[in-house]
């Protein structure tokens, strides 16, 4: 499996102990438990940000997230699809190798 938010969000504790209180507290605290999206529709969103800024290293916690809040494997290949039209074929395909290393973590 993938390596968990949290668990990247624990290695970094002493390191940057502000940055993961705002963490745990703002964003996963406050922004990713108000009411007007749903989980599933917030790890979609974030998904498909994710890949449209290139940001690799976060994607995998992500994906994982993203399958955890109900997303399927097929809806993020197909968020990861879409993007590319839009963020650019590299990241689309970055983004769909990071997914299948992802997918087959969670299958070994």
């Amino acid at each position: 499996m993938a390596t968990s938010s949290s668990d990247i969000r624990d290695r970094l504790r002493s390191t940057a102990p502000k940055l993961m209180e705002l963490t745990d507290k703002v964003v996963f605290g406050d922004v990713w438990e108000r009411p007007e999206l749903s989980k599933r529709d917030r790890s979609l969103i974030t998904v498909a940000m994710l890949v449209a800024m290139h940001r690799d290293r976060q994607l995998p916690a992500h994906l994982d997230r993203a399958l955890e809040n109900g997303v399927s494997r097929e809806e993020l290949i197909e968020v990861i699809t879409h993007a590319a039209f839009y963020a650019g074929w590299p990241c689309a395909m970055t983004a769909a190798t990071i997914a299948k290393d992802c997918f087959d973590q969670r299958d070994a």
